[in-house]
């Protein structure tokens, strides 16, 4: 199918490069023979001739280029190079075989000028050597598209180093510093209560007491 479409769009395309170039030489080559004569120019009268030239070129530069298929160009560079390899066998038939009368927006179209100054050759000629890019005659590569892979249940762990806040280290990981260190604010646990009978008590404790009680009667003397 692209090389039907690529086959019409060559035969469209030879003639109205042709009738385009035709009109913008003849515009350019008018108004500069006027500024000439005149000794001085306008170029907004340039402007419809370069129009022309410049969709010319447009035209046949994405029928060279494009990779769409080599028979457009194929087709269009032998339509336009046909006519000028005829004037080596038989010119003045090539040339009465041309309109001479056709106007385009009230502009003369002169199409035997593009043909008899070579130009038709030479635009023929550039086509014909885009046909033998190798790259034009492969086909488009297809585009495979990576297969999905299915969902499972089980979530995947996530990129995440987490084995750092699950098993932290041993060693401060505070970088070393030259100030003083930072006071621990955190309160002291509270000293053990000491009872005064403890065995271990302040040697300024109250002395223990004794259960037994001291008998006065046998320290007194007799009367």
């Amino acid at each position: 199918m692209r090389h039907l479409w690529s086959f019409l769009a060559g035969v469209v395309a030879a003639p109205l490069s042709w009738a385009l170039i035709a009109l913008g030489q003849d515009g350019s080559a008018r108004t500069v023979t006027r500024w000439v004569e005149l000794g001085t120019y306008n170029t907004a009268n340039l402007i419809q001739a370069t129009v022309y030239l410049a969709v010319a070129g447009v035209l046949l530069g994405l029928l060279g280029t494009l990779r769409v298929s080599p028979l457009g160009p194929l087709v269009a560079g032998l339509l336009l190079v046909a006519p000028y390899v005829g004037l080596f066998v038989d010119p003045f038939t090539v040339r009465d075989a041309v309109p001479t009368n056709w106007k385009v927006f009230g502009d003369p179209l002169p199409l035997l000028q593009v043909l008899d100054n070579g130009t038709m050759f030479l635009i023929g000629v550039l086509l014909l050597m885009a046909t033998f890019s190798v790259q034009r005659w492969r086909q488009w590569p297809r585009t495979v598209t990576a297969p999905v892979p299915a969902e499972s249940g089980v979530d995947e762990p996530t990129p995440t180093d987490w084995s750092v806040l699950n098993n932290p280290p041993e060693h401060d990981i505070h970088p070393p510093t030259l100030g003083y260190p930072e006071p621990d604010t955190a309160p002291l646990p509270p000293l053990p209560r000491r009872d005064a009978g403890s065995p271990t008590g302040s040697p300024w404790s109250a002395p223990p007491r004794s259960s037994a009680k001291r008998d006065d009667s046998a320290d007194s003397p007799s009367l």
